[in-house]
């Protein structure tokens, strides 16, 4: 296809998504560290050093981006998006932000003529490198309509909730399921390991019964490794899930609707960031559970 897209943001999950969506667009590629933009050029995409050179001319800007903070400075700042797209264009919203962030971001761009989808990804890296994601879209049909094709080329799986701020929604219940599950997959292997059994058989045998999950399958490796003193590659910041249950957790403030597992999921992980560990990968938050006490 001829569309130009650009993906700005290419940490875990952006990357992968340049590297599936080059081999059907013409793809720019921007971020902030120079060699994950030399990455997205060896997957077949063109880097780009500022904001603007990526919004020029494109007719879909991809944002992938850690947090609210990070997707208003990307979006709305000097030089950023909002003010280098051409009236018409499209931009999509990967990023777990929260409802208000992607509204928020939905009306400056909209003032400008420029319209936005609430899309928040799930899947992980591996999937979103295959177009094999799952899509919570927010959107009205003329935005959902000019990036459909971008939304089809990374999902398998595109559901449309609602307007802008459905996806992010959504996309909170997901994280709560998400964020309770990785912490049970950490405390299960944290007890076996304890306990002195085999971990990789433990991962076999669990994810063949009732306690299987996606998470458990997807961490459980990672978590084993860590068990064992190994460093298990970087996948899912321990950060990002601790933000993603922050957002869980302020959504059910708002709406006095009790979550206590989730808000022992989120204090966990705080915990975990507290000792120094935020930039490492989740499945660290084992390794504190199993270490024996002091006392």
């Amino acid at each position: 296809m001829s569309a130009r897209v650009a993906v700005l943001g290419l940490g875990a999950m952006g990357l992968p998504m340049a590297t599936a969506l080059a081999r059907i667009f013409d793809v720019v590629a921007f971020d902030i560290a120079a060699e994950r933009v030399a990455l997205a050029v060896e997957a077949g995409a063109t880097g780009v050093g500022t904001v603007v050179e990526a919004c020029l001319g494109t007719d879909v800007v991809v944002v992938g981006v850690r947090d609210g903070a990070q997707l208003d400075a990307l979006v709305l700042g000097d030089g950023g998006v909002a003010d280098s797209l051409p009236t018409g264009a499209v931009v999509v919203v990967t990023s777990t932000v929260g409802e208000a962030a992607v509204r928020a971001v939905a009306e400056a761009l909209a003032a400008r003529g420029i319209r936005c989808v609430d899309a928040p990804v799930s899947g992980g890296p591996v999937r979103a490198g295959t177009g094999d994601l799952l899509i919570m879209v927010g959107a009205d049909d003329e935005a959902l309509a000019a990036a459909r094709p971008v939304l089809d080329a990374l999902s398998s799986s595109l559901t449309v909730v609602g307007g802008i701020g459905a996806g992010q929604q959504l996309k909170t219940v997901n994280q709560l399921l998400c964020g309770i599950h990785t912490a049970a997959a950490s405390e299960a292997l944290a007890l076996a390991h304890r306990l002195g059994l085999d971990l990789d058989a433990c991962i076999e045998v669990l994810s063949q019964g009732a306690a299987a999950s996606f998470m458990f399958a997807d961490r459980g490796p990672r978590i084993a490794a860590q068990l064992r003193g190994e460093t298990p590659p970087l996948r899912s910041r321990l950060d990002v899930i601790g933000k993603d249950m922050g957002i869980v957790g302020d959504l059910a403030r708002q709406l006095k609707v009790a979550t206590p597992v989730a808000a022992a999921a989120e204090q966990l992980y705080r915990t975990v960031a507290a000792a120094g560990l935020d930039a490492s990968d989740d499945s660290v938050v084992a390794t504190m559970l199993a270490k024996e006490p002091a006392w």
